[in-house]
């Protein structure tokens, strides 16, 4: 199954985007909110089945965003189902 991103609210703070499959059916959301130096991502998925596809339209879409400010630190949380995804396979859970 295929997702895509449908806008929901995009300003110049923040971006809200729908995960939609192929149907235009709701599966999960995505938020972006900008910092001065940072960038915050939050997103949930509901169907497990398309995780891999979640990871791999948000990380593309992350580094475009951080292309627009240079040295930007990334902070993300992201789940798929009840599971959190990590963007990186280096990235350590914090204790």
């Amino acid at each position: 199954m295929q997702i895509y991103f449908s806008p929901e609210v995009i300003t110049p703070e923040y971006q809200v985007l729908n995960v939609v499959n192929s149907n235009n059916k709701g599966v999960g959301n995505v938020a972006f909110l900008f910092d001065e130096k940072k960038l915050y991502v939050y997103g949930i998925l509901e169907d497990e089945e398309v995780g891999s596809d979640f990871k791999d339209l948000v990380t593309p879409y992350i580094k475009g965003l951080a292309k627009a400010k240079p040295g930007l630190d990334i902070l993300s949380c992201l789940y798929v189902g009840c599971k959190k995804i990590k963007l990186k396979e280096e990235e350590h859970d914090e204790e």
